[in-house]
């Protein structure tokens, strides 16, 4: 079951500045931390389902966008951005950078602004659901309009499956 609320405050002002104050903000009283529960709290299919991950970049975050059922290829991600090192980013340096936890960062909104790259997968939707600040909350919108607002550049970054 879901309710009608309020995004987290910083989000909801993101949408508000972005003209998309009319978004449809879901909430559920289980958190949707991760892509299978959100998928399975929305009823959509996991790819359906965008992660806003952080990593450094040479030790600046850069947020990457991709979908529920991949895994980032930081080799990737190393390359499109020129980067010499592409590791994951620690709780800490997630919440600095975005303001938000793990697990509720969503794909724009964030505190600083952020370098980022959305895989190009996340474009075969028509709608995808991403985190709108906590872990409770979510919100769809067109990808092609979520990358937009997110000032990404699209690139190939999840693994491919063999």
């Amino acid at each position: 079951m879901t309710a009608s609320i309020s995004a987290h405050p910083r989000f909801a002002v993101a949408l508000a500045v972005l003209g998309l104050e009319g978004v449809e903000i879901r909430a559920f009283p289980e958190a949707t931390r991760t892509a299978a529960q959100a998928a399975e709290a929305i009823g959509c299919k996991l790819n359906q389902i965008v992660k806003s991950l952080v990593f450094e970049a040479d030790k600046e975050p850069v947020l990457v966008l991709v979908d529920g059922s991949s895994r980032v290829d930081t080799e990737l991600v190393r390359a499109a951005l020129g980067a010499s090192e592409v590791l994951r980013a620690s709780a800490g340096t997630v919440r600095s950078a975005t303001g938000y936890a793990i697990g509720g960062v969503p794909p724009f909104g964030h505190t600083t602004a952020l370098r980022t790259l959305a895989d190009r997968g996340l474009l075969a939707h028509d709608t995808v659901w991403a985190a709108a600040g906590t872990p409770h909350t979510v919100f769809p919108l067109p990808p092609a309009t979520l990358v937009a607002h997110a000032s990404a550049t699209l690139r190939d970054v999840a693994q491919r499956q063999t």
